[in-house]
């Protein structure tokens, strides 16, 4: 039986990192969908820059928008918001045969919001509303400013994928954000059982840096005596995600959390994301196998589902070596390692991640624009009465 389509068996659902128009069009996604198990799809700029500007798919679009006279970023925006549609009409049958618990379509904010926490609520409202499609999940980051972005949302009805959480304290405040949000819903007299959340913890983009950390080390030969640095490459992303799993664990067995499920109210489930391997020599499923269980959901890139399709090994192991992965844990820090400037310094990057390829996507447009506008007036002076004689 195909790894993937076992996933599901343990708890975990399996969701594509990459969306293309090329994918909806040609079928892929549909047949990954009904064939291979896939219950939802993230998408993000960098994704949708390598879409846009590399393939001549959105070509026929982006010639009618420049004609209506559209900004590049109005026709940045029609052109995300109907593959984010079309992606959402495809995942729908999923996100009515699992109740709501799958099947859904993840679409970010600009990232230049992401230290602003009313003009994120305010794009979440206005893309909540173009896109208009129940299965459509709005990614916020979860910084300090994002915190109560996400709150505000889930209470009015918005389902909010939390993306780039590194720190398992920043993940602790946004699961608080999200019982704080369903117990004001309770207290206005709104359901709370048709609210959806994930909360998306990365990870391969600690190993590299925490393994860059560990090398100088390695190369100066500063580790105290006795301790081994090498033995830690590669293990600080998954040891931190079994912990977050722990405190999410925790959080559900609380009094607060018990009253929300009495009341019908979903689970915000952990979903491990930046899950590619980035290392050479490193197992091409490191971030998936070790992470599998209940209430949680991997998003993989194309090139990790395929290695884990042919090769991964599914059992339940995210609750697994809990005790070792807190003594990784206290051995970067014996070793002068500060998890917190780690994370502090990841979430920064990663913010900056999403605003480089946003902006490189709109300047493509323009490009774009540039280039189907010349040949729209190079073709209308082909057409002119004479032209040619």
């Amino acid at each position: 039986m195909n790894p993937l389509l076992q996933l599901l068996e343990h708890g975990q659902s399996y969701w594509l990192d990459n969306l293309t128009r090329g994918k909806i069009r040609s079928g892929e996604l549909r047949r990954r969908v009904t064939e291979e198990g896939l219950r939802g799809v993230t998408s993000n700029p960098t994704i949708f820059n390598k879409a846009i500007s590399q393939s001549q798919d959105y070509d026929e679009q982006i010639q009618q928008l420049i004609d209506e006279g559209r900004s590049s970023d109005e026709i940045y925006e029609a052109l995300v918001i109907r593959d984010i549609q079309d992606a959402c009409d495809v995942l729908r049958p999923v996100y009515d045969e699992s109740g709501g618990l799958d099947g859904y379509i993840s679409l970010e904010v600009s990232p230049h919001h992401a230290h602003d926490t009313l003009s994120s609520v305010a794009e979440a409202r206005h893309l909540h509303s173009a896109v208009n499609r129940p299965n459509l999940l709005i990614k916020i980051p979860g910084s300090p400013e994002g915190v109560p972005a996400i709150e505000e949302l889930l209470f009015e009805g918005i389902n909010v994928n939390v993306t780039l959480l590194f720190a398992i304290d920043s993940y602790e405040a946004v699961a608080w954000a999200y019982i704080r949000a369903l117990e004001r819903r309770v207290e206005m007299g709104l359901p709370v059982h048709n609210i959806a959340s994930v909360a998306s913890f990365f990870l391969s983009r600690i190993d590299v840096l925490v393994d860059q950390l560990l090398k100088e080390r390695m190369q100066s030969g500063a580790a105290p005596s006795g301790m081994r640095p090498e033995e830690l490459l590669g293990k600080a992303a998954v040891a931190n995600a079994k912990l977050a799993y722990q405190r999410f664990r925790a959080i559900l067995q609380g009094e607060r959390w018990q009253a929300l499920a009495a009341r019908g109210a979903r689970v915000q489930r952990m979903l491990w994301a930046s899950t590619s391997t980035k290392t050479p020599g490193y197992s091409d499923v490191m971030y998936v196998e070790p992470l599998i269980g209940p209430d949680t959901v991997n998003t993989m890139p194309d090139e990790t589902i395929a290695a884990f399709a042919d090769h991964g090994v599914v059992r339940d192991t995210v609750a697994e070596g809990v005790d070792e992965a807190q003594r990784i844990m206290d051995e970067l820090a014996r070793l002068g390692i500060d998890f917190r400037q780690v994370t502090d310094q990841l979430l920064r990057e990663g913010v900056q991640k999403f605003v480089e390829p946003y902006d490189a996507l709109i300047k493509s447009i323009d490009d774009k624009r540039r280039a189907l506008h010349g040949a729209g007036r190079t073709a209308s002076a082909g057409m002119r009465p004479g032209a040619g004689k």
